[in-house]
């Protein structure tokens, strides 16, 4: 049966999904022609990632959601060794002077974001585990360790921006399963000093961090992206240039078929467009943290907080996202769900997705 509370879900998933794939295939038109010389090369995998994306959400729809409690740690471990597998010779691939994809034939794994998945399970089940403790010092502080080792394996990559995924995420969790608001404000505060030290200390880093507030004044540096994207976003006006018509895709928007792909959007659709995709991305976390909200009422504690985590998540890396694309954050190299580019990134997120519906079935039918 399908009531409102399915609706809010089902509806908008599939349409941004279907958003993305072509997105996806209008975006990379021209990289793939340079790259590759076949226009649709990355549309090809894209809908390879997403049949596979499919099987993902289905198997997640088909497992219990308290066997995740269960096997939490065994998951955690499992990313954790990914992300130590990423550093030795002959295992890790590195891009742009990134390290963080591990390369099994045709297929690249990128295992910060899977990382990003085992904790929201891991943190859960730590809440559950240890929700009479999270307000003491240890019980406060046990998740921060694991939380710390993981941030120093995905700095060293470097990839500040999913390390500010995770803490968010983190954090978020820990507050909602009812650490003091004083708390809540030292971690904050304690993630925004290591992220403004981190910055400071890089000088790459540094300088887009100033570029990203005046991005026209180094048009042919360090702005080159933003700027790109602002004016395709400005070329767009209220309702776009439509589909394929985007001037910014030719090559001079760095990374149009991932980490920018909004701005395509916007140019091809107009301002209309991107407000309904934003519409969509908020009907969607809504219909999320419904369903984690109805999983508390009925004595789900860990099903409420790996639904809220699985919201959250979406929504911090939408927001991340949509702020590059905007100038309204510095460029981190963060996808868009369900409409960028990229293997690891969709299927995961699809994965997320599975153990939401079967959180939100269980809801129905397991009392």
């Amino acid at each position: 049966m399908i009531d409102r509370e399915n609706i809010f879900i089902i509806l908008p998933y599939f349409c941004l999904l279907f958003i993305g794939m072509v997105m996806v295939a209008s975006s990379s038109v021209y990289v793939s022609e340079d790259i590759y010389g076949t226009p649709f090369h990355f549309a090809s995998r894209q809908i390879i990632f997403f049949i596979v994306g499919i099987v993902a959400t289905i198997v997640a729809l088909s497992i219990p959601s308290n066997l995740f409690l269960t096997l939490d740690w065994v998951i955690l471990m499992g990313s954790f060794l990914l992300l130590i597998a990423l550093f030795f010779p002959g295992v890790g691939t590195e891009v742009n002077g990134s390290l963080r994809w591990i390369r099994l034939g045709p297929i690249n794994i990128q295992p910060s974001e899977v990382s990003k998945l085992a904790l929201v399970i891991y943190i859960s089940g730590y809440c559950v585990r240890r929700l009479g403790e999270i307000n003491t010092s240890l019980g406060f502080f046990r998740p921060l360790i694991v939380l710390a080792f993981f941030g120093l394996l995905i700095m060293s990559q470097p990839d500040l921006g999913s390390t500010l995924v995770i803490g968010a995420l983190v954090i978020a969790v820990l507050f909602f399963a009812g650490i003091s608001f004083f708390q809540f404000s030292l971690l904050v505060l304690l993630m925004g000093s290591l992220a403004a030290i981190a910055i400071y200390l890089e000088p790459y880093r540094y300088i887009r961090f100033i570029s990203f507030t005046e991005p026209f004044e180094n048009f042919y540096g360090p702005g080159w992206q933003l700027s790109n994207a602002l004016l395709g976003i400005g070329r767009g006006e209220w309702f776009g240039m439509g589909l394929g018509n985007s001037l910014q895709k030719n090559l001079y928007l760095p990374e149009p078929h991932t980490d920018f792909i909004f701005a395509v959007i916007v140019e091809e659709f107009g301002l209309i467009g991107g407000l309904i995709v934003i519409l969509l991305f908020a009907l969607l976390i809504y219909g999320i943290l419904v369903t984690s909200i109805k999983a508390l009422e009925l004595g789900k504690l860990f099903q409420g907080l790996l639904a809220f985590g699985a919201g959250i998540l979406i929504a911090i890396q939408v927001v991340f996202n949509l702020g590059v694309n905007l100038g309204l954050l510095p460029t981190k190299g963060l996808t868009l769900p369900f409409i960028s580019y990229g293997g690891t990134s969709l299927i995961l997120f699809m994965f997320l997705m599975g153990m939401v519906l079967r959180i939100n079935f269980e809801n129905k039918t397991i009392k």
